[in-house]
Parts: C-alpha cells; structure tokens; sequence
C-alpha cells in the first residue's frame, strides 16, 4: 500500500470509533511521509498521552534509571521508593558488561529502600542513610552512588540532594541525587533529559583537572546501551579503523570514563533522543563536536565510518576503506544469502529511542520495506531525521495506542511487525511474525557488520517460521458448536 490516498483512508478510518476531542488529538499524531511534510509539520511529538488510551510509553524514572545511569556498572544505582520499580528495571534491558557481579559490578541487581507506609508519612531520609552506609559496608569496591527517585519521593518533599552531600563528604565518593519521580514529563524522554543534568553537574563540572593522557584520536562512544553487546561490535570497528575509545555510555560504561570524556576529540551519539544534552553541553563548554552515527547494517555502517573518519587525517580514512573492504566480502554472502527469502516483505516498527529510523537501512538491505513506523516517546526533531530516510507515504505514528497499531495492521497487513514487549504477544497471538526490537528479542548484537548477520538470520528465522500458517487468533477461531449450527 503506497498510495498517499489509500494511508490517508487507513487513518481516517481507524480513527473513526474516537470521541470527537480524542479524534481531533490524536489526527495530529498521525501521518503519512511526504516530502512536503517535514519533521514538525509532518506529526505533533512529545505531548501527554490520552487519558483511557492504551500508550506504551514509560516514565521519568525509567529513562533515567532504566536507560542512561542503570548501565553505569561500577556504580550502585538505589531506586528510592516501593520495591517494584526497582525491580522492574532490573537487568531488564540486557545491558551486557565485562565484571563480577556484586564485587566490581552491580548492573544486574537491584537496591532499593523499600518504601513502606511508615515512609511515605515519616519520610525516607534516614532510610537513605542508613542504606549507603549498608553499601559501604557490602559493597565497598563501588566507585560511586546515584539515587534515582520514585514517584513518593517527590510527592513528599524527600531532601535526597542534602543526603547525597552529606554522605558523599562522609564516605569520599560521588553520589548523585536524580529527580527523576515518574509522575515528571510526559514520557522516559524527560528522564533521559534530568539524568544528562546530574551527569554534567555531578560528575563532569567536579571532573576538571582530573589527570587523562589525551591522544590525538580519543572518541567517546554515546548513547550505546550494549544490548547485547552492540557497544562492544561498535566498538570494535571503531578501533580498527585507528580510534581509540575511551568511554562508553553507558552499556559496559564506567564513572572514571564518564569523567575522561571531556578530553576526547570527538564524541559520537548513537541514540540521539537520549545523549543529546549532555553532548550540546559538552560541545560548548569544553568544544568537543559532536556526530551521530548509525551501525545497523552495512550500507549505513560504512556511510557511518566514512563520515567519521573525514572527522580525522589522511591515515583513519585510508585504514577505513581497508576496514570496509575486509568486512564487505564478508557481509555480502549474508545478503546473497538471506535477501531472496526477504524481498519484498513489509515491516511495520514502533521502537522508542532511536530505531525507528535507525533499522531502516539494515532491513532495506535485506530488500525488506518500511511501511509504518514510530516512536514512543519522540520530540519533533525526531520526525524530521526519520522523514528523509522513509518512502513517500510510509505511514507514520507518534505514542500510537494498542488500538490505533492493532487496526493499522490489520489494514496495511505487514509480513513483519518489530516494536516492543508489550505488543510481542498481541501480535503473535494474531499470526503475525514479530521480532521485540528493544532488547533483539534476547539475541544480538545487531551493530556492525558481525552484527548484521546475527540481524538477517533472525529476520529469516521469525518471518518464514512455519508456525505461522497454523496459527489462528483465538478470538477468530470458530467452536465446534458453531460449527454444527451452520452445517
């Protein structure tokens, strides 16, 4: 389905059963690409959610905890509040690192001060003392703390900034205290903002004069959260076409490399919704420029290296080329093989963060085609990287509702649907093959070359399962009885 009246129609349509206010907000979310109608003019972004709808997007606290300090593996990260948020957010994300758990590395365990009632009245300040004291006393090898605040915390005035002073003199480490409540913003996407602030006013403006080694080629690699090892494919590339990396953040990543990152030459942003705050910052207070890049698959992966390396001397874009030749007699077979068995197939996403555009490119070199895609928590400068790398009337969505994504597949029938947990069931209990493209549905790593195969193979493997077609949606099975009746 490609044409522009047709997407228009889908959209009416499924808009149809709305009260005339609901109707009225969510057109303005809806789209389809055009080359007329860029970025801002093509969706309305970052707004609150309809109250009654169906969103999949997440909260302050998990774009704060969940995605941009979480991964900081030698810190201790205290989700301040009830139990289940912590809990919910841990290890969640398959933020892969190098370490041993509860002696060096803590990424995959959970603290919490486990609000009861008695907190919500007395207040969870001594609470908070006590356990970095408790941390201390287990976990002494920890290089720093953070307290990420849960929607109480906020509600009743808790003074978490005073502790993480106090205690931080007392114990002779970095704490930070994140106002990151739930209840803040109308998304994570606020959440990934506060914690830039707290990284650049507690760790980078208290960093200066730190003693670094500065090299000629020092990069810094952001907005990467490992899943699966893709800062590490990523990373990988990087330093054979001559960088040195010396931060990662901040899957794998470390407070001593947060710190060193005002020294590189260049920093690079993979998940630009997320990291560009605290790379704006930088930029213009320490003058380091700023580039995002893109990994997944081979066409952008050697658009990336190329754009990168014109960043350095003569040397790293000549050692990219090469890097690029060795890879390419070695991604081709994968598209020779997996191309065939793909082309063609139609692909819907709706992805947070970055991919929605970023997968574009892998998925059209296996010859696969974007007809629907969106974000859940983007802003409007989102839609306008995302336009230009779209076909013309590709359907477009912002915070779409369960609603609003089951009728668009319903209408448009993509072979491929790849968005998130909530919705993986959902579909696959309607036949259509789905892949969970935040976490790469417990495989990956998808950047880089390497990578790309591991993406191909799982393509392959979920669209041409067999299952598929002896598999019918439990609401349009037909019962034995009804059966008789109508014999």
């Amino acid at each position: 389905m490609t044409d522009k009246t047709e997407i228009q129609a889908v959209i009416d349509e499924v808009l149809e059963v709305y009260p005339a206010k609901a109707k009225k907000d969510r057109t303005k979310h809806l789209a389809k690409s055009s080359s007329e109608a860029q970025g801002s003019k093509c969706v309305t972004a970052n707004r609150k959610s309809l109250p009654g709808v169906m969103t999949a997007r997440g909260c302050a606290y998990a774009g704060s905890k969940g995605v941009v300090w979480g991964p900081i593996k030698d810190m201790i990260h205290i989700s301040h509040g009830p139990v289940g948020c912590g809990q919910y957010s841990r290890a969640g994300r398959r933020n892969y690192y190098v370490g041993m758990t509860g002696v060096n590395s803590f990424g995959t365990m959970n603290f919490t001060s486990d609000f009861q009632e008695r907190d919500i009245v007395f207040g969870g300040d001594k609470k908070l003392n006590a356990m970095i004291d408790e941390i201390e006393t287990l976990f002494p090898l920890n290089k720093g703390i953070s307290i990420q605040s849960e929607c109480p915390v906020g509600l009743i005035g808790d003074d978490i900034e005073a502790v993480a002073k106090i205690k931080g003199a007392e114990i002779g480490k970095t704490i930070v205290p994140v106002r990151c409540e739930g209840f803040r913003g109308v998304s994570q996407s606020l959440g990934h903002h506060i914690a830039n602030d707290t990284i650049r006013d507690y760790v980078l403006d208290k960093s200066e004069g730190k003693a670094f080694e500065a090299g000629q080629y020092d990069v810094a690699i952001l907005g990467d959260y490992n899943i699966g090892g893709d800062a590490w494919s990523s990373r990988i590339l990087l330093e054979e076409i001559g960088l040195r990396v010396v931060a990662q953040w901040s899957g794998d990543g470390t407070l001593p490399e947060m710190e060193n990152t005002p020294k590189v030459k260049l920093n690079l942003v993979h998940c630009y919704r997320s990291m560009n705050y605290i790379s704006r910052h930088m930029e213009e207070k320490y003058g380091i420029p700023w580039m995002e890049y893109n990994l997944f698959g081979p066409t952008k992966c050697e658009e990336s290296l190329r754009k990168i390396a014109a960043f350095f001397d003569e040397s790293i874009q000549a050692k990219t080329e090469q890097v690029i030749a060795k890879y390419r007699a070695q991604w081709q077979p994968i598209v020779d093989k997996f191309k065939p068995r793909l082309q063609g197939k139609k692909v819907m996403l709706y992805v947070g963060g970055l991919r929605p555009r970023h997968v574009i490119g892998a998925y059209e070199d296996l010859g696969m085609e974007i007809v629907g895609t969106g974000y859940e928590f983007a802003h409007n400068d989102d839609y306008t990287k995302t336009t230009p790398e779209v076909k013309e009337s590709t359907l477009i969505y912002d915070d779409v509702t369960g609603y609003e994504l089951e009728a668009f597949a319903e209408k448009i029938k993509p072979d491929l649907i790849g968005a998130g947990v909530k919705e993986k069931y959902i579909f696959q209990k309607m036949g259509i093959p789905f892949r969970q493209m935040h976490s790469w549905d417990y495989s990956g790593p998808y950047h880089g070359f390497d990578g790309f195969a591991i993406f191909a193979r799982d393509m392959d493997m979920t669209l041409n399962n067999p299952c598929w077609d002896k598999l019918v949606a439990p609401w349009k099975k037909v019962s034995e009885t009804e059966l008789a009746q109508s014999a």
